[in-house]
Formats: C-alpha cells, structure tokens, sequence
C-alpha cells in the first residue's frame, strides 16, 4: 500500500497494548505511534485518522489524543497542519531503477567451454517431440489479418478450460498470452510496483522477481523460509508491518529450493491476500513436474475472492525453446496489461500460439512424461553426489528441476570459481538471495543429459576437493594458494 490515509481500524488494531507502561496515556500513545513509525509500518507522508475518530477506537478522550499527537509534533515524527490534518513527516524518495547487471545475469554466463549447470533446460519428453512433429496450424487462425494483445481466442479458452478441469474457475476474459512466464512477471510488476514500493517474495528466489522490481525502482523483502518452504507468520507479519504492493511466490516445487508449500500454508496465503488486499503473483512454472503425482491446486482455488495472479508456461513441461506463458488474473487488470502489452510488443508469435495449442491440449500427458524423466535424473544425481560429493547435504525434491545442496563449509561463490577452472559452470546462493545470506548453497539442476550431468558432477567434485583442501591449509595456519587468501579476505 502506498502512503495515504491510515484507517482509523487499522491503525487502532497496530497499536497493541499501548496502554501498559509508565506515563500517561498520551505518552504511551505517542510512544506507540513512534513505534509504529520506526518500524516502517507507518511510513513517510502517511496521514494519521482524525483526534476524534482515533479516540473513540481506543475507548480515550479527544484530548489524549491531541496531546500525543503534539507530542509526536515535538519529537519530528508528525506534521500537523491546519485543514490537512497529522501526517508522518518525510517524503518519501522514489529510488532510481537500477542500472546494474541484475543477479539473474549469473544464470546465463557460463564460461565458455565449461558444462553448464546454471540453468534448468529440460529435456522435451518423447509425446511433445511428437506433437511438434505432427503439428499442423490451423489457417483460419494462423492468416488473420490481426491479432489480439491478450493471445488467440482459441489459446485463450483453452487455457481456462484446462484450469476450470483442475478446479480453478477460469473464463477466457482472465487470461492474458505472453512471450513466457518472465514476461508475465514483468508485466504485472511494471503494472503494479513504482519507485519506493515494498514487493515481498521468498527469501531465497528466483532472480527474475527481483531483477523485475529493481528496474522499477522497488525493494524486495525477502520473507524466512523453513523446511516445506515460505513462513506463512512471517509472512503476515511482514504484511502487516512493510504494506507491500505485490507479493511474489513460488510454491510449488519451489525454485531454487525446491520446496512444496502444504495445503493449509497455500490456504492461509490466499486467505491473507483477501484480508490485506495485496495481489499475489503465483509462478506454477514447474508445479506441474511433479514426482510423487502430487500437483497442488492453484492459490487462485483456495480463494476465489483472493487478488492471486497465476502465472504459467508450457517452457518447463512441453519445450523450453517455446516461449509461450500466460497470466491468469483479475479480468480488469487483464484489460490494464493487454493495453501496455500492446506498447511493449504488440502481441504474441501467431505460429507459437498455434503451436501451443497443441500442447496445451495434451498438457496432462506431457506433465508426466517430463516428470519421469526427469524424476530419473535425479536419481542419478544422488547417486553422483554419493560417489562425488558424499559431505555434501540435501532434501530430495518432489519435483521440479533442480536440487538445492547445501556445502559443508566454505563459500559457494569461491567453490564457482574453482568450478569453472574445472570446466563446470555452477550458481550459488547468492544469485538467488533476496539480501545478504549465508552463502553456502548451490543450485545444481538435473536437467542436462545423462552423460553430461555425470561428467559435470565428476568435475565439481574434483573442485571440491581442491577447494576443500586448499581451505583446510589456510585455516590451519599453512601458507594458502593466492586465490584462497584473495576469498576469505572478501
């Protein structure tokens, strides 16, 4: 939410127990309102509920009320004037966009002649081969003169039946056909988030959320996570406290982490969209790839009334070279992103769109052919990890693509830079941390041929050894190789 008007409800509910403590009630009053203000819960140019209103929410008189708002006046923390009431002083500052590389960048910079496991390209399942093979458009649709910013009519009701079958009421008019699922992110970020606006999302994340809202001029707040994936009570207290405009999640097989959020976090988070009236952008790219059969409903089912953005593509589950997403959401605001759609690129490839409608038609059977596949080269992958890197720790994800394994001791970031002297490209924690964390995790996606995913293993393990060793010697107080010295000083 951005600065405006306190509710008198609200602002009575965030006090507390104001009332407990030394003083008089205006001095715990204004001490609690200073509270609320440090804490970032009322933020600059905010303007406060009137003497009267706040009095008889707090069960005080008018002037206790007037007494601790001038004695907030005096400590700098109100303005008060005459016609425009009490406003929590300060203005605030839009933040620039970001003109640095963003952290997603790392993803797509493998070193050259390096086996590359960055990134999470699947393999396309035999049934898609097929289906791409037989593809015939349709040329009724492919030779229209024009077509529409929010996708095919044809593509558009597919989409919605395909969620209508899942258990998501769903009409044509809520989708909106994309260039992928980033493109989708984006959209609704430019929408929704301007300069000095708070986004939430999980603590560790994918970089495209991030990367999206820096270029707006926002902040991501990174929420806790624990084993089965984000807080839920941090979460609300997070909303609570920061009035985010968007809260970006990722919960289904949960990408880097690999988390699967249970059903009554899912339901709690639709129901804390509801009651906060904060939009929440639901990225189900991989919900899908699932190992276990399990596939969890959309947020969008746990509440109907809830402001929960789907966002999907058929790149992770049918052909990553496709680049064909959608976003369900609100009709109006689906009406709002076909407008700046058209700005940004008219609309999407027709031939793509043609071509997804064949996929999506098959969108069950392509899910669990991907999911075996790629199910086995997991399996594999533990048993590389066993043969090469048996210190290493990790929970095997229940889908998805990628494992998120945790180093015994060291940095990631320096481990990558053995890595590639090894001839393998790896991401660690620091590509996908919202702020500063512990950087000892490192994504390895089980996406890459078998072959190739075992020679890739084979050599991080190498070059977990020498870094290992190296930083064993220094620590014992042995001279160090050069490059160990240059890390830890960092």
């Amino acid at each position: 939410m951005r600065s405006g008007e306190v509710s008198t409800a609200v602002l009575a509910a965030r006090l507390g127990r104001w009332t407990q403590g030394d003083g008089t009630l205006a001095t715990r009053l204004a001490g609690a309102i200073a509270a609320l203000i440090a804490g970032g819960e009322l933020r600059p140019g905010d303007r406060l509920p009137a003497e009267r209103s706040l009095a008889a929410a707090v069960a005080v008189s008018r002037g206790t009320v007037v007494a601790a708002y001038a004695t907030a006046a005096e400590q700098g923390l109100v303005e008060r004037r005459q016609g425009s009431g009490t406003r929590v002083v300060g203005v605030a500052v839009p933040s620039p966009p970001s003109t640095r590389p963003g952290r997603g960048e790392a993803l797509f910079s493998a070193v050259p002649n390096t086996i590359d496991l960055l990134r999470t390209v699947p393999q396309i399942p035999e049934p898609g081969v097929q289906l791409i093979r037989d593809h015939k458009p349709r040329l009724d649709l492919a030779l229209l003169p024009e077509t529409d910013p929010a996708g095919l009519p044809a593509l558009r009701e597919l989409i919605a039946r395909m969620y209508r079958d899942e258990g998501t009421p769903t009409t044509p008019e809520q989708i909106l056909v994309t260039h992928g699922a980033q493109q989708a992110i984006s959209l609704v970020v430019n929408a929704l988030v301007g300069p000095g606006d708070i986004v939430l999302a999980e603590e560790i994340t994918w970089p495209g959320v991030t990367d999206s809202v820096s270029l707006r001029g926002g902040t991501v707040h990174g929420v806790p996570m624990g084993a089965d994936g984000l807080d839920v009570d941090a979460l609300e207290r997070a909303i609570a406290r920061l009035r985010p405009v968007l809260i970006a999640l990722n919960p289904h097989h949960q990408n880097p982490t690999g988390t699967r959020l249970p059903a009554a976090a899912r339901h709690r988070v639709a129901e804390l969209a509801a009651q906060y009236g904060v939009p929440v952008i639901e990225d189900r790219v991989v919900a899908g790839i699932s190992f276990d059969g399990v596939v969890p409903p959309t947020l969008a089912a746990e509440r109907p009334d809830a402001p929960v953005l789907v966002v999907e593509s058929v790149s992770k589950w049918a052909w990553a070279g496709l680049r064909i997403g959608w976003l369900r959401a609100d009709p109006v605001l689906v009406r709002r992103l076909r407008g700046a759609r058209q700005l940004a690129d008219q609309s999407t490839s027709v031939p793509g769109q043609l071509l997804a409608l064949d996929l999506i038609a098959h969108a069950t059977e392509l899910r669990r052919a991907n999911s075996r596949i790629h199910h086995a080269r997991l399996r594999l992958l533990e048993e590389l990890l066993a043969e090469h890197l048996p210190d290493w720790t990790y929970r095997a994800p229940r889908g998805g693509l990628s494992l998120w394994a945790e180093l015994p001791r060291g940095s990631a970031s320096a481990l990558a830079r053995v890595a590639a002297a090894h001839g393998v490209s790896i991401a660690g924690s620091a590509a996908f941390a919202v702020a500063a964390a512990a950087d000892d995790h490192v994504r390895l996606p089980f996406t890459a041929p078998d072959e190739v995913l075992t020679e890739g293993i084979r050599r991080l393990g190498v070059a977990w050894r020498e870094y290992r060793d190296d930083l064993d010697e220094f620590r014992s107080g042995m001279p160090a190789p050069s490059g160990v010295a240059r890390l830890s000083a960092r």
